[in-house]
């Protein structure tokens, strides 16, 4: 039976998964769609609404993601640290997958991607609407599966204890992708900042090593210097890159807007 929703997340996994650059900007500032048409016009191919560092509502994440998924951008959603209950609330509003923060076992991790698909393979509850279908009807042996195979989970894994157990939490069924949380993991490590730490290098090869080892794919977050990314790509990262969030954006235009007039004012009023 064809599936009742397209399968474009599953060609996002492929197209990272063929190395294909892939661009994803985070949303912590913005409320409204306009937000997501410039993602898109900037050449962003996914967003991140990020409801850990924000004071954002279910509501409006579930308008960025609808706005998203319209202008053909993967919308995923960071939940709040061990906030199970609302992934089914933004699933089911439109976002395309889930980024879990600061997993640190098999048993957290089993837990988020047992909430973002329906049974027998999770716990999701049930649903006939969906934004993904343009909120048409559909009967559960057709919606379920498609939704369960776009349904992305991303396991962010920020700690020590994480990365000693990366392994167990690669080899969760349900799981697409983990991501190194960088910024975390250096404060973590008592070098905050400090990307070039070699136990940064360490955790991004461990992890590498679980990714390639169960079939799942790595990221790398939370590290601005191309350069040290770049650098750790040969370890195994997928090239998911984090550009920023929108409010570091908007910050660095309204700095450089700033300065420039600023120069301009005391040139001619020398």
């Amino acid at each position: 039976m064809q599936a009742v929703v397209q399968d474009s997340d599953a060609a996002l996994l492929r197209r990272l998964r063929a190395g294909e650059p892939t661009l994803m900007l985070a949303i912590r500032g913005g409320r409204t769609a306009e937000v997501v048409h410039l993602a898109r016009s900037t050449g962003h191919h996914a967003v991140l609404v990020d409801l850990e560092h924000s004071s954002m509502s279910t509501d409006t994440a579930a308008a960025l993601c609808t706005a998203a998924d319209a202008l053909g951008l993967t919308p995923l959603v960071r939940i709040p640290e061990r906030d199970y209950g609302i992934i089914g609330r933004v699933l089911d509003g439109g976002a395309h997958g889930i980024v879990a923060p600061r997993i640190e076992t098999a048993e957290q991790a089993a837990d988020v991607a047992a909430a973002c698909r329906f049974p027998p393979r999770g716990r999701r509850s049930q649903i006939a609407q969906v934004p993904a279908t343009g909120m048409r009807p559909a009967p559960a042996p057709e919606l379920n599966p498609a939704l369960d195979r776009n349904a992305i989970v991303q396991i962010l894994v920020e700690t020590p204890a994480g990365i000693a157990n990366a392994d167990e939490i690669a080899a969760i069924d349900g799981v697409d992708m983990i991501a190194l949380g960088a910024n975390d993991l250096t404060a973590e490590l008592g070098v905050p900042g400090d990307y070039g730490d070699p136990r940064v290098r360490e955790a991004v090869a461990t992890l590498g090593e679980a990714c390639r080892k169960r079939g799942k794919l790595l990221m790398v977050g939370g590290i601005a210097d191309p350069a040290l990314l770049l650098a750790l790509f040969p370890l195994g990262v997928c090239p998911l890159v984090m550009t920023g969030a929108d409010t570091a954006h908007l910050y660095q235009g309204m700095k450089a807007s700033a300065d420039r007039y600023t120069a301009a004012l005391a040139t001619g009023t020398e």
